[in-house]
């Protein structure tokens, strides 16, 4: 867990849970475990669980950190926190009394924004009535390609004050995707030795429709060998849109 993140989308992370395994394309060169191995090697105590090397690695079975749930309380100061940055909250091998322990947390400290991210969507759906929504949680899924587009559709049925897309990284054209009831996107190309480049094509496309759509657009970068390479610009700007917060929503919203 650190106090601050280089991830220019949000300020925190807070880690209750550590480790993942590879569900689709865009977790081929995932940055989470080549970190987690790092870690191990250095002796970091929440990366020594080795998961299944087929689909996790040194470092990064699914662990679950009860100690870590009494950190956001300590930050007197608000601030937006991305949550499990090194791990999915809802992957099969989190327990729901646990999510719920996690989300009760964020409930009792309404100080800070939250943003929940995953790509297992199914499971987000199918649990989300077994949890409370507090309106300072966004709720995101990850789409990196139009074959994984179908996650918004599972996202548009959380209540959650903000939903959120994180394309990054962005594989190919999303011509799939429905913007309906989503607040905010996310995108971005690859980075890493083994990035894949994004096409501008594809991203100046989806920034097209989210602001035909008039939903909040954010280019996180370009990608390439760091993730600082290619930069960040697109179109001859920035574009570092936020959504603006909306009051709690009941079942589906809007």
């Amino acid at each position: 867990m650190s106090d601050k993140s280089a991830i220019e989308w949000t300020e925190a992370t807070w880690n209750p849970v550590t480790g993942c395994d590879k569900i689709s394309p865009g977790c081929e060169n995932c940055y989470a475990l080549t970190l987690a191995k790092r870690l191990k090697a250095m002796g970091a105590a929440k990366y020594q669980n080795d998961g299944d090397p087929r689909t996790s690695g040194p470092g990064f079975a699914v662990t679950v950190h009860p100690g870590a749930l009494a950190i956001p309380a300590r930050w007197k100061t608000p601030r937006t926190v991305f949550v499990n940055s090194m791990s999915d909250l809802f992957h099969a091998r989190v327990p729901l009394p646990f999510i719920r322990e996690v989300f009760a947390v964020m409930a009792q400290t309404p100080q800070h924004t939250y943003q929940v991210l995953t790509k297992r969507s199914v499971r987000l759906r199918r649990i989300a009535d077994q949890v409370e929504w507090p309106p300072n949680v966004w709720m995101g899924v990850s789409i990196e390609d139009n074959d994984h587009a179908t996650r918004a559709d599972d996202l548009r049925q959380i209540p959650a004050a903000v939903r959120f897309l994180s394309c990054e990284p962005l594989l190919g054209p999303l011509p799939g995707l429905n913007l309906d009831r989503i607040d905010w996107v996310i995108a971005g190309g690859e980075s890493g030795p083994r990035h894949r480049p994004a096409h501008p094509g594809w991203v100046e496309h989806l920034r097209d429709r989210c602001v035909d759509a008039e939903v909040a657009f954010f280019f996180k970068q370009w990608g390439g060998h760091t993730p600082k390479s290619g930069g960040r610009d697109l179109g001859g700007r920035t574009w570092d849109q936020m959504p603006t917060a909306a009051p709690p929503r009941n079942g589906t919203g809007r």
